[in-house]
């Protein structure tokens, strides 16, 4: 069947994708940026890209066309903490004039599942969202999951930075709502399982795993597993504001998201009934069972995907595209180049920077930097990196965010997330002639701009020199 995969490069759509080409699918990628999509050639051979940003006016011109099956993966609640409803109903609405365009036979939602009635504002988000798929002519299936458990999914890596930094926590008392967390590998067999189901056409079904537990007792069964001592102790005293600022400082979560997690997290959210479960045929794994599949893929550095690379927690307010041509006209540089002894060993050592690795020179300064970032509401350094050796366009690295990965030219630009007045990219190059380029650019705003590159010289000055000469230098 040919289908149209929205959200390819979130955390969802990057695992699904790899398991609808297995399946025999044509596959329509659909992404605001292609630059981001970060798949392989051999992938990349095997699907169509579509290139289009349902929050613009829809343009009709060079739609794919004969759509079986479309998925609606699109989310705004990282990127806004007041109107991401906004955004999410006018991504409905232009998704539903173009699937009517395209004729598609079926859309299936990953929405939340939205059984408490009291609703948060992201999960009326999601419940509306569903109401505008359903007014258009195509069939739709709606699975509604609540707390998804998979190596880089936000709600896995949250409870990871808790529980393994943090082994006494005083907490608010949201922790004792009720879930029932699913296995990610779980949700991809829901997805998948319901592609032209007649029985699945205008339906709703709740997705769950077999535990009802508390966000407690989570965190509690995560320590057991992981062998971790742990300590919770929760007062009622702790406002969701407080409680942000606490998600916010401890785990890697962006504010935006950690805002609109807290007012979501007072919510239970059970399934209703497991009539999918039983029509598909599908057993799901306990969440224990969930936490060791998570980390026997990131032991094996298999991470498919993270809710880290999100562009939407990012700085960026257009396409990577719009970057990535670096300025000249009124910037300020820091070049420097270094003769190459072994140039592949320096090749792997730039494609191995930033998060556990660290950045060659001075890391204690760049976690310093990040700690001020977080202060003043920044990413900071938290984010760290999906894979410790692989790179794609879009991901989050520590405070960047790399605009271009390319091994073959061996070439590596990043743009900076952390907060400053200005711009600033930090681009590695290495030429035909084995010599290692080393460019960092600001282009400062207005005199603050300036002040601040000129302050940071001295530091530049070791920072950019010893990092140069470490990369030129270190082996694995």
């Amino acid at each position: 069947m040919k289908i149209l995969l929205t959200g390819a490069n979130g955390y969802v759509g990057r695992r699904l994708l790899p398991e609808l080409l297995e399946q025999g699918h044509e596959v329509v990628c659909c992404v605001r940026d292609q630059l981001r999509l970060g798949l392989d050639k051999q992938t990349l051979s095997r699907v169509t890209i579509w290139e289009v940003d349902f929050l613009e006016n829809p343009n009709l011109a060079n739609i794919p066309q004969n759509i079986d099956v479309a998925y609606f993966l699109i989310h705004s609640m990282a990127s806004s903490t007041s109107s991401f409803d906004i955004m999410e109903a006018t991504a409905a609405k232009n998704f539903n004039i173009y699937m009517e365009a395209i004729q598609t036979k079926q859309v299936i939602y990953l929405s939340g599942i939205v059984n408490d009635p009291n609703l948060s504002k992201h999960m009326q988000s999601r419940s509306n969202v569903e109401k505008i798929l359903s007014q258009s002519k195509h069939k739709l299936t709606v699975l509604k999951a609540g707390i998804i458990v998979g190596s880089g999914s936000s709600s896995f890596e949250i409870i990871r930075d808790l529980c393994e930094k943090l082994p006494i926590m005083i907490t608010p008392k949201w922790v004792l709502t009720k879930s029932q967390p699913i296995a990610i590998r779980d949700v991809i067999k829901y997805l998948t399982g319901v592609i032209n189901r007649e029985d699945c056409f205008n339906q709703s079904f709740d997705i769950g795993g077999p535990n009802v537990i508390t966000y407690k007792q989570m965190m509690q069964l995560y320590a057991k597993t992981r062998g971790i001592r742990l300590l919770i102790i929760t007062i009622p005293i702790m406002t969701p504001k407080l409680s942000s600022y606490w998600l916010y400082f401890v785990t890697s979560t962006s504010y935006k998201l950690a805002m609109n997690l807290v007012d979501s997290m007072k919510m239970e959210v059970i399934c209703k009934d497991n009539r999918l479960q039983k029509i598909l045929g599908i057993k799901p794994i306990s969440y224990v069972d969930a936490i060791k599949l998570a980390f026997l893929k990131i032991e094996q550095n298999l991470v498919i995907s993270s809710w880290k690379d999100s562009l939407s927690s990012s700085r960026f307010k257009q396409n990577l595209s719009a970057y990535i041509q670096v300025p000249t006209f009124g910037c300020l540089k820091d070049s420097k180049s270094l003769k190459l002894e072994n140039p592949e060993q320096a090749l792997e050592n730039i494609w191995s920077i930033g998060g556990a690795r660290g950045w060659y020179y001075g890391n204690w300064m760049w976690k310093t930097r990040g700690m001020i970032d977080k202060l003043f509401g920044g990413v900071g350094m938290r984010r760290g990196r999906t894979s410790p050796t692989l790179i794609d366009s879009g991901d989050a690295l520590d405070f960047w965010r790399v605009l271009l990965a390319n091994k073959e030219e061996k070439r590596l630009l990043l743009f900076a997330e952390m907060r400053v007045p200005g711009e600033a990219w930090l681009e590695f190059r290495i030429d035909e002639n084995d010599i290692l380029h080393q460019i960092a650019t600001f282009r400062p705003i207005g005199i603050f701009g300036r002040l601040y590159w000129y302050a940071m010289i001295p530091f530049h000055f070791f920072i950019f020199d010893g990092m140069l000469r470490n990369i030129a230098n270190s082996k694995n």
